[in-house]
């Protein structure tokens, strides 16, 4: 059996999915970005050796990612193939939602927003507001940076005491939005506000800004659902936000199995030419 591995160098993580020439899923692996060269030959022998493969295994390691530049063009005698990183982004969205045309949007240190169809994958824009920025700030507010501890102390907040909602500014109902919805992240910021409700605002503030830049590009678009990938989608908090921007504006947002590891998936997808993962 001959395997290709798909290595998504990030800013922050470095995400790995082994397949088949055929398209089947072998695993995947998450590891840390300390920098773009160690993540990858370190991802790629606790890869190889969790899953008792050699390297003559391997036909070929297809990069993606913003630190697929750092690296040569052969890995341990194995060559290297690149693939852009926009279209790993759509071919993964499509595959692992079984769309066949779709926003894919891809959650990660930052946001990228890619116009995903069966012939081509457009990259639309982006945004600076992603996991670097739950981190950042939450490291100042909070004292902390790590996603678990963040997502712990986020449970135990209460965002009454930071975000001023519609319903706050105004007694009068409105026709298209509850008064549940933010009106102002952080907007009602009070000095007794805890860790809890920095850290539940933060996470609260990103969401939002993602999910509604998605809103803003399905509707000048015929597409009109959305494909939720990357680290960020594990966050339960994630799941909540969008369900909520998904009742209020129409928009179908979906979180597909192994989202984590879409971009590195789709690198391989697209190196093979296969629409579709097949899941071992």
């Amino acid at each position: 059996m001959k395997v290709i591995l798909g290595i998504d160098i990030g800013g922050s993580t470095t995400k790995l999915a082994g397949l088949t020439t055929e398209g089947k899923l072998i695993d995947t692996l998450q590891v840390r970005a300390s920098d773009p060269v160690t993540s990858a030959y370190g991802g790629m022998g606790r890869f190889l050796r969790e899953n008792e493969l050699k390297t003559k295994d391997l036909s070929a390691v297809v990069l993606t990612g913003v630190g697929a530049s750092f690296l040569p063009d052969e890995m341990i005698g194995v060559p290297v193939i690149r693939v852009p990183e926009f279209t790993a982004i759509g071919r993964g969205g499509l595959a692992l939602s079984g769309k066949r045309e779709a926003l894919v949007v891809s959650m990660g240190t930052g946001t990228a927003y890619v116009r995903a169809g069966e012939e081509t994958d457009v990259h639309i824009g982006g945004s600076g507001v992603g996991g670097g920025t739950i981190e950042g700030l939450c490291s100042r507010l909070c004292g902390l940076n790590q996603f678990s501890s963040i997502v712990e102390l986020a449970e135990t907040g209460d965002l009454s005491n930071v975000n001023l909602t519609v319903g706050d500014i105004t007694n009068a109902p409105m026709d298209t939005l509850p008064d549940t919805v933010t009106a102002s992240n952080f907007g009602k910021w009070r000095d007794n506000a805890t860790a809890g409700d920095n850290a539940l605002g933060i996470l609260d503030m990103v969401f939002e800004t993602i999910g509604m830049l998605a809103v803003f590009a399905c509707r000048n678009d015929q597409v009109k659902e959305v494909v939720l990938t990357g680290t960020l989608t594990t966050i339960p908090r994630a799941r909540w936000i969008f369900d909520h921007v998904e009742q209020v504006y129409h928009i179908p947002f979906i979180i597909p199995a192994r989202a984590v590891f879409a971009t590195a998936i789709g690198a391989v997808l697209a190196y093979i030419r296969k629409p579709l993962l097949q899941e071992p």
